[in-house]
């Protein structure tokens, strides 16, 4: 399989947000790339074909769209992890799912329109798998937001992103709702993505360009573009680095792990004592092992006395990995 050549390379770093609004929106960012429509087309799709990109297209805020996530874990038996896997990941609800090295090693995101469908998918994984479901629903963020960017050696770095206040109200119509539904799982891959998505939920191709820029104005849309796959372009060391930090604390340390560049997901959870005592996660990436732990010892450093233990959760496999989506 072949690595994204130059121009791929220059879509990925150019275009994780931002991609534009407009009729033709390929034939623009070919200009801007140096290249054709046609050409600029089948680049994406081979990225997507080779897995260097998870997805491509808006990104939504599940929360502003009036949907529920929550990140959940269960332990599984070594036995029977592969059944219990596929029992999890085929519900639609289930959006990422990781394998991780602790009791707790399956950890995934479970998206629905409502707190109570989120209840009924908890429940629902309970009762086919037999197995405790621990939630983990965000109680307060401090960061959300990375940028990776390729160099022309095949390297790959993080650069942090910070996030754009919403400048719009929240709230969505039958009409958002239906074009929502078309593009969760990406723009169509031709000339005129957005009048495919025009024709498939019957307006025009303005109306979609209006709801859509009015969706990114209130956060609902988070951002318009490319999703890399971290893994599969070389950041293969990455661990959910837990913590332990006084109640007091929390908050203020909080928000200085948010600010480390390294740092791509920064929450306060709940705890589940006695098996779980942490109630700081911050998302950790690196080339392998050793990096993300050396980034860990930094973290631990800037908590000092405020943090009672931590310990870090290595990803070893990715189970599922669609993106947050709500049903039509």
């Amino acid at each position: 399989m072949n690595r994204p050549n130059q121009l791929q390379r220059a879509f990925i770093n150019r275009f994780q947000g931002g991609f534009p609004l407009t009729e033709r929106p390929y034939l623009r960012v070919a200009a801007m790339l140096g290249t054709d429509e046609a050409t600029l087309i089948s680049s994406v799709r081979g990225l997507l074909a080779d897995g260097y990109l998870s997805r491509f297209g808006p990104l939504f805020d599940i929360e502003r769209l009036g949907g529920r996530f929550t990140l959940a874990a269960l332990s599984a038996p070594e036995a029977d992890f592969e059944r219990v896997a596929g029992m999890v990941n085929a519900l639609p609800e289930v959006a990422h799912n990781y394998r991780r090295d602790h009791a707790l090693n399956m950890w995934f995101v479970l998206a629905a329109s409502s707190e109570g469908a989120l209840g009924e998918a908890a429940a629902r994984i309970r009762s086919l798998t037999g197995l405790e479901v621990y939630q983990f629903p965000k109680l307060k963020e401090f960061h959300l937001g990375f940028w990776l960017r390729l160099g022309n050696d095949g390297d790959v770095a993080l650069r942090r992103i910070d996030r754009t206040p919403p400048r719009g109200a929240a709230g969505i119509d039958a009409l958002d709702q239906a074009i929502v539904a078309a593009t969760q799982a990406g723009l169509p891959l031709e000339p005129k993505p957005y009048a495919a998505v025009a024709e498939s939920v019957g307006c025009d191709t303005p109306t979609v360009l209006r709801s859509l820029y009015r969706m990114l104005n209130s956060g609902s849309v988070r951002r318009i573009g490319a999703v890399p796959n971290h893994y599969r372009l070389g950041l293969r060391g990455n661990g959910m680095s837990v913590w332990d930090i006084d109640d007091d604390d929390a908050d203020s340390i909080g928000e200085r792990i948010g600010r480390l560049d390294f740092v791509s997901h920064c929450y306060l959870r709940p705890r589940h004592r006695p098996l779980w005592p942490y109630n700081l996660f911050a998302m950790v990436h690196g080339r392998d092992r050793a990096e993300v732990e050396a980034q860990v010892e930094v973290i631990r450093d800037l908590a000092g006395d405020c943090c009672q233990r931590h310990a870090v959760l290595h990803s070893t496999a990715v189970l599922k990995k669609t993106g947050l989506r709500l049903a039509a």
